[in-house]
Order: structure tokens, then sequence, then C-alpha cells
């Protein structure tokens, strides 16, 4: 077997793992850890990828021996042009975060939100705050039934616009700005999902704060909670399960 020796024949599938700083992350190993494990003829290859490059290389693996990839949470709203294909909540979040090829066509689905809301819901909680209205905002709000969700965003009429899109009624929107404080010790999770540089507004967090950003991107929700001294979980912190999920997705693929 391909991963008792670490060698790739002809009948290995190969998945990429492609990120602008994807050689640094353990994603790519825990995931190869499970095919090992598991006597899988299955290698994940870590793919340095600048943005600049990431359409190339995204294409052309419709021509080469690659049988699909993961992406790094930097690239996943730029992926849906690329595809021939994609899931229905996929395409109405308008981002990817795992490819599949076949027949020369690539198709786009979406599995780390699924990851963060099995995890919330092994957390017991209910009430969610989210902020911002992006990708990652969309996909949640497409699988986040059995939750109580309120949302924030600097702009109210983009968010009501959002909510529309997500066909969510009579939602929780509120406006949130770095001069309007905001106590979120009433939620059990706060979801950053937002662009803001800074979020000073937040005096006080609730028990969980997650966001989607790796290591290598700056996170105003983890600048802010290191701050209140209040804990914080980044997508790197969910890799174990993120890699489960995935290895699930690709064994079946």
């Amino acid at each position: 077997m391909m991963n008792n020796e670490n060698i790739i024949s002809k009948e290995t599938k190969l998945f990429g793992y492609i990120g602008e700083h994807a050689g640094v992350s353990s994603f790519s190993a825990k995931l190869n850890g499970l095919f090992k494990i598991n006597s899988d003829d299955i290698m994940m290859i870590p793919m340095n990828i600048r943005e600049d490059d990431l359409f190339f290389t995204v294409t052309n693996m419709k021509k080469s021996h690659v049988n699909g990839a993961v992406i790094s949470s930097e690239y996943v709203a730029k992926i849906p042009d690329m595809m021939d294909d994609m899931s229905a909540i996929a395409k109405q979040s308008g981002m990817c975060d795992i490819i599949y090829k076949k027949d020369e066509k690539l198709r786009g689905d979406i599995f780390s939100i699924r990851v963060l809301t099995e995890h919330l819901k092994d957390l017991y909680v209910s009430k969610i705050a989210i902020i911002g209205i992006n990708h990652y905002a969309k996909a949640f709000s497409f699988l986040s039934c059995g939750f109580e969700v309120s949302y924030f965003n600097d702009n109210l009429e983009a968010l009501m616009v959002f909510t529309q899109e997500v066909d969510l009624i009579n939602a929780d929107i509120n406006r949130i700005a770095v001069d309007m404080p905001v106590d979120l010790s009433a939620f059990d999770v706060v979801l950053d999902f937002s662009n803001f540089e800074s979020l000073v507004m937040i005096q006080k967090f609730p028990r969980y704060a997650f966001d989607m950003k790796n290591t290598k991107q700056f996170s105003a929700l983890k600048q802010r909670a290191e701050e209140l001294e209040n804990s914080y979980i980044s997508y790197d912190d969910l890799l174990a399960k993120l890699t489960e999920k995935a290895y699930e997705e690709i064994k079946h693929f």
C-alpha cells in the first residue's frame, strides 16, 4: 500500500491541499495519517499556491492525475467560477472548500461548515451571534436548523438583503460598529464571518468564539478575545474534526 511506504503508484488517488501556506499546515499530514492507518491507497499533497496562480492550478486539475482538492479558507470564495458543477449549498453560498474531479469535470462542495455545525451541536450551544455576511455566513445559515441565530453587521441594508438571499423570515438583525459597544455574553457562541479589522466594540464575549481563519490570516476576533482574556477557536483548532470529515468525503468519492 502506498501509505505504508510513502510511494505513489499508478493506482494511488491523489488529492491536493491548496492554500497560500498549505505546506506549513498540518492538514495534509493529519489526513495522510488517516489514510495510512486505514491502508487506503490515497495521498493528500500540500500545494503552496499564490493567488495569481490559483485559477491555472485549479482548472488544470481537469487534465492532471489529481482526483480533487481541499481548499484552504483564504481561497474558498474564489473557487466557484472555476467549477463545472457545484452542490446546491455551494452555489447558494458562493464558496467551495472541496473539489472532486470526474470525467475531466470539476464539482465543488462544502464540508468545513458542516464540521462547524456538528461541533457546535457537540458543545450543546443554542444561541449564536454571527458577525458579518460573507460566504461562510451564508453556508452556516443554510445549515443552522436547531440554532437560535442573531445577525450583526455594520450595514443594515446589506444585512437585510443577506437575510432575503438565505430565506430568513423575521431574522434578528442588529447593527454593529466600532463606536457602538456590544455585549455578547447572553449568547453561547459568537461566529465572526466579517472582514472587520477590529472588533473593539465587543465588550463581553460569550463562552465560545470561533472564526474560520487559519493561523496565517489576521483574525480580529482572536485579537479581541486575547484582549479580553477570552477563549478563541480557529480553523486550525478544528483540524482533527476537519480532517476526519475530509477523510469520509474523499474515501467515499
